[in-house]
C-alpha cells in the first residue's frame, strides 16, 4: 500500500488535473463546444485513473486491517455516498446534460452579444472620431470666417477711404479740364484773329497786285510803238510768269487749304478709323504719319516732275524768263499730270512697314487713302511757290514749344515733352505758318530714331539718288506688317 501511495504521489496526475482545470476555467469562455467537451473528457479520464489507484489503496488498506478494520468507516461514509451515486446517476446524467447545453447556449449567446456590442463600441468610436473631425473643421472655417469678415471690414473702410479720393481727384480733374478749355479758346480766338490779320494783308497784296496788273495790261494795249519797243529793249522790264504773278495769291489758297484738310478732311479720316480703331491715340498717330508720309512722297514725286520737265524744256528754251521760271510756270499750269496716285501707294506701303503703328488684320490703310490723296495734292502744290512750304519736323519726346503748336483738351498743361502728334506744324523755312497740334503728358520719354530731315533743298541722303527712291519705294500697297524702321 505504501508503494501504490507513493506512485500516487510521484505520478504528480493530480496536479495536473487541477493546471488543467484551471486552465480549463481560463479558457472556457474562448473555447468552442467541441474543445470544452474534449477537455471535459480529458479530466475525466485522468479523474478515472486517480479514482482507480485510490480505489486500490482502499481494498490494500481493508485487507492490511484484518476482517473488521475500517468497517464502520465504510459503512458511514463509503456506503451512503455508493448509494447516493448509484440512485440519482441516471437523473444526474441526464440533468448535467441539459446543464451542460443551456451553459453552452447561454456561452453561445453571450459571445454573439460581446461581438455586437464590440462592433456598437467600434462603430461609436469612429462616429466620434468623425464627429470631432467635423467638429475641429467646423471650428477652423469658424476661424476663417471670422479673418475674412475682419478683412472685408477693412477692405471696406480702405475701398470707402478710396472713392471719396476719387471723387476729390475727379473733381480737381474736371476743374482743370475746365481750366484747359477755357485756355484752348484763348488760344484759338488768337490763331483766328492772327489768321484774319493774314487773311487781310493778303487781300490787300492782291488788291495791290490787281490794280498793278491793270495798269500793265493798259500799258500794253497801248498802240504806241515808242513804248513797246523800250519794253521788248528794257531787260528790266521783261513780263513775268503766271507762277511769279500770282504766287502770294496761291500761297493764301493752299494755307487755307491746309486748314481745312486739318479742320474737317482729317476729322473724317478720324471718325472712319474709328469704326475699327478703339483707341483714340492709335488713330491720332495713324493720321499724323500718313499726313508725313504724304508730304515726304509729295516732294519727292514733285523733284521727279521737276527733273523730267527741266530735262524736256531746256533744248527749246529761248525766251527771256529764266528756265527755272518756266519750268515752275509749267508745273503750275499742268498740276493734272502729278501721278498722286502713285505717292498714295507709296504712302501706303511706308505706313505699312511702321513700327509706331497697328491695324486690324481685316481691313488696310487704303480706308484713309482719300485723305492721302489730298494731302498729297497739296504737298505738291505747295513746292511750286517761290518759297515752298513743308510741314517742320516732329518726333516723339521734344520739348513742346508754343510758337510751333497748340495743345489738344487732354493733354497735361504743365507737362514740358510732347508724348505724340496730332497734327504738323506748316512752316515756310525757319518760320511758322500754321501751328500744328499735339498732346503733352508727363512721363513721355524721348526715344531716339531715325528721322528725315526737312529741309527744302532738292538733294536728300535718305537714299542714293531720287531715282532710286522712287523706284525702291513705288509699289502698290500691301498687307499690314508689324515690323520695320520707323518713318520719322
Amino acid at each position: 500500500m505504501a508503494d501504490t501511495l507513493r506512485r500516487l504521489a510521484n505520478s504528480e496526475t493530480c496536479r495536473l488535473l487541477q493546471d488543467k482545470l484551471e486552465d480549463w476555467y481560463k479558457d472556457y469562455h474562448i473555447n468552442s463546444c467541441d474543445n470544452n467537451l474534449n477537455v471535459c473528457c480529458e479530466l475525466l479520464e485522468l479523474h478515472a485513473k486517480i479514482q482507480g489507484q485510490l480505489f486500490t489503496i482502499l481494498s490494500v488498506t481493508a485487507r492490511e486491517g484484518g476482517q473488521y478494520a475500517g468497517v464502520e468507516t465504510l459503512k458511514s461514509r463509503f456506503l451512503p455516498w455508493l448509494g447516493s451515486c448509484f440512485t440519482t446517476s441516471s437523473s444526474s446524467a441526464d440533468s448535467s446534460f441539459s446543464l451542460l447545453q443551456e451553459s453552452l447556449e447561454r456561452d453561445r449567446k453571450l459571445r454573439d452579444i460581446s461581438a455586437s456590442q464590440e462592433k456598437d463600441l467600434q462603430r461609436l468610436e469612429t462616429q466620434l472620431a468623425s464627429t470631432r473631425s467635423e467638429l475641429s473643421n467646423v471650428r477652423q472655417d469658424l476661424i476663417e470666417a471670422q479673418i475674412e469678415l475682419e478683412d472685408t471690414k477693412t477692405k471696406s473702410a480702405s475701398t470707402l477711404l478710396a472713392t471719396e479720393e476719387e471723387i476729390l481727384q475727379l473733381r480737381s480733374e474736371l476743374r482743370s479740364t475746365q481750366d484747359k478749355l477755357e485756355l484752348r479758346k484763348l488760344d484759338s480766338l488768337d490763331d483766328y484773329e492772327r489768321q484774319i490779320r493774314l487773311l487781310k494783308d493778303e487781300i490787300s497784296i492782291l488788291s495791290a497786285e490787281k490794280s498793278l496788273l491793270h495798269g500793265r495790261l493798259s500799258r500794253s494795249r497801248s498802240p504806241s510803238p515808242l513804248r513797246h519797243s523800250s519794253r521788248s529793249s528794257s531787260p528790266f522790264l521783261r513780263s513775268e510768269s503766271p507762277a511769279r504773278l500770282t504766287n502770294s495769291s496761291r500761297r493764301a489758297r493752299l494755307i487755307s487749304r491746309f486748314n481745312d484738310i486739318f479742320a474737317n478732311d482729317r476729322l473724317d479720316a478720324q471718325n472712319l478709323l474709328r469704326r475699327y480703331i478703339d483707341e483714340l491715340e492709335m488713330v491720332q498717330r495713324i493720321i499724323f504719319i500718313a499726313t508725313v508720309e504724304s508730304f515726304h512722297a509729295a516732294k519727292m514725286a514733285f523733284r521727279q516732275f521737276k527733273l523730267r520737265v527741266r530735262k524736256t524744256l531746256s533744248p527749246s528754251h529761248l525766251g527771256p524768263e529764266s528756265l527755272e521760271d518756266a519750268v515752275i510756270d509749267y508745273i503750275v499750269r499742268n498740276l493734272d499730270c502729278y501721278d498722286v496716285q502713285s505717292s498714295v501707294n507709296e504712302v501706303i506701303s511706308a505706313m505699312n512697314v511702321n513700327p509706331k503703328i497697328s491695324f486690324p488684320p481685316e481691313v488696310d490703310f487704303i480706308l484713309i487713302s482719300g485723305f492721302i490723296r489730298e494731302v498729297c495734292r497739296l504737298a505738291f502744290a505747295m513746292q511750286t511757290l517761290e518759297e515752298p512750304l513743308d510741314i517742320g519736323f516732329a518726333v516723339d519726346g521734344e520739348l513742346f514749344g508754343e510758337n510751333k503748336y497748340r495743345r489738344t483738351y487732354d493733354s497735361e498743361l504743365t507737362a514740358p515733352l510732347v508724348c505724340y502728334h496730332v497734327w504738323p506744324t506748316l512752316m515756310e523755312s525757319d518760320t511758322v505758318i500754321v501751328k500744328g497740334e499735339a498732346v503733352t503728358k508727363r512721363g513721355a520719354l524721348w526715344s531716339p530714331g531715325k528721322s528725315r530731315s526737312r529741309s527744302s533743298s532738292p538733294i536728300r541722303s535718305r537714299s542714293a539718288s531720287p531715282g532710286r527712291a522712287l523706284t525702291s519705294r513705288s509699289r502698290s500697297p500691301s498687307p499690314l506688317r508689324r515690323s520695320g524702321t520707323p518713318r520719322f
